[in-house]
């Protein structure tokens, strides 16, 4: 099956390892639980018959949960961002600006899909009044007619899924939803990486990353988590003092997110887990 590709981006998505992660994944679970969805990338390429997806970030369950009730469709994503592209191509930056100011009043999912496809870099972050603040990418061009075709066809396939799937999507704490996971479940965790990124929604810190810890220790269910294990400039203290007694497996990772190339370096990645 080809992979899928979610029409909302992220930061630190993990498309290039998916395989890997489902080569983890035993063929026995019953429900897949995923408290950081985040772009949902992993949880979508696994295609689980039940699965519970869940971030603090409102905009994104609100996003795949109108998806699933289809108070949007991928036929509306179609022709909001065909006159979208129209104002683009005319009013430039003044558009993108107009329509993040209409989202930080009224969010919507369709302009927040805008907006994570217009922004600079595909960033997803929010000021500590929950506003949407990544500049414009600065091409007027943006939503060119195979642009379009290849989100709503993103969208397509995650519709999907959903139909054939008994998915649920939640704005919710990690704690909450692993506390929900049981036996013969599995949660894939992929937080904020401790002490390299956080916004408003999704900061992250020590107590967060000793929560995790504690909670998947004591877990029945299987699990595995994604963090980073190190790059040339310092190690993830984590790793030993927390996360040394599990399983853990490292790979080689270059994320693509920073303004210039320069700013871009080599992950070394680590998978843990408890089985």
């Amino acid at each position: 099956m080809q992979q899928i590709i979610p029409p909302i981006k992220c930061q630190g998505i993990k498309t290039k390892i998916v395989s890997l992660i489902k080569n983890k994944v035993p063929s026995n679970y019953n429900t897949w639980y995923e408290p950081f969805m985040g772009s949902g990338v992993v949880g979508f390429n696994l295609n689980p018959k039940k699965a519970v997806f869940s971030d603090t970030n409102p905009h994104i369950i609100n996003f795949y949960n109108d998806l699933k009730y289809k108070r949007i469709t991928h036929y509306k994503v179609y022709e909001y961002l065909q006159e979208a592209n129209l104002f683009l191509l005319k009013y430039g930056e003044n558009y993108y600006k107009e329509i993040r100011a209409n989202f930080n009043k009224k969010p919507n999912s369709l302009d927040f899909l805008f907006l994570n496809r217009c922004c600079f870099n595909g960033m997803i972050r929010f000021n500590s009044k929950g506003n949407f603040n990544v500049p414009f990418c600065k091409k007027n061009n943006r939503f060119a007619k195979s642009y379009i075709t290849k989100i709503v066809n993103q969208v397509k396939n995650i519709e999907y899924l959903i139909s054939i799937n008994d998915y649920n999507f939640y704005c919710d704490t990690f704690e909450n939803i692993i506390n929900k996971a049981k036996k013969d479940d599995i949660i894939y965790c992929d937080p904020p990486y401790i002490d390299r990124y956080s916004d408003y929604f999704n900061s992250w810190n020590e107590t967060d990353e000793n929560n995790l810890f504690e909670l998947l220790n004591k877990t029945k269910s299987f699990f595995i988590l994604s963090t980073w294990h190190h790059n040339e400039f310092r190690q993830n203290k984590y790793i030993d003092s927390l996360w040394g007694n599990f399983k853990i497996q490292t790979i080689n990772h270059f994320y693509h997110l920073g303004a210039h190339e320069y700013n871009r370096h080599k992950m070394i990645e680590a998978l843990i887990t408890n089985f």
